[in-house]
């Protein structure tokens, strides 16, 4: 079984630590297994790559890289700032993430 990251593809989230601290981004992919998540604008790495159909020219390709999902953290849309989220039961069943600053839903 894959351990649980704490963020979701499509989530806003801040860079608290590493190189690229204090940046902010989309969630482009989450990678549970390894831990790690790919965030838009941050961690940027030179990929080369050969001729193709889909990119005929070949060359350097700038794309982001993965980052370790502990280095983040989500930005609540209602406080707007990087928060700490927590788990709660609605009363249809299913589960919700909440800010733990304001208590507000954030999904």
């Amino acid at each position: 079984m894959a351990p649980k990251v704490h963020v979701k593809k499509g989530d806003i989230v801040k860079v608290v630590a590493g190189d690229n601290n204090g940046k902010t981004g989309k969630v482009l992919e989450v990678i549970p297994d390894k831990g790690r998540v790919v965030v838009e604008g941050v961690n940027i790495i030179k990929k080369h790559a050969r001729p193709s159909q889909k990119n005929p020219q070949g060359g350097i390709i700038d794309r982001p890289g993965p980052i370790a999902a502990a280095n983040v953290m989500v930005v609540c849309p209602n406080c707007d700032e990087a928060v700490r989220t927590g788990n709660v039961r609605r009363s249809d069943g299913s589960a919700a993430r909440t800010c733990k600053r304001c208590g507000k839903a954030i999904d």
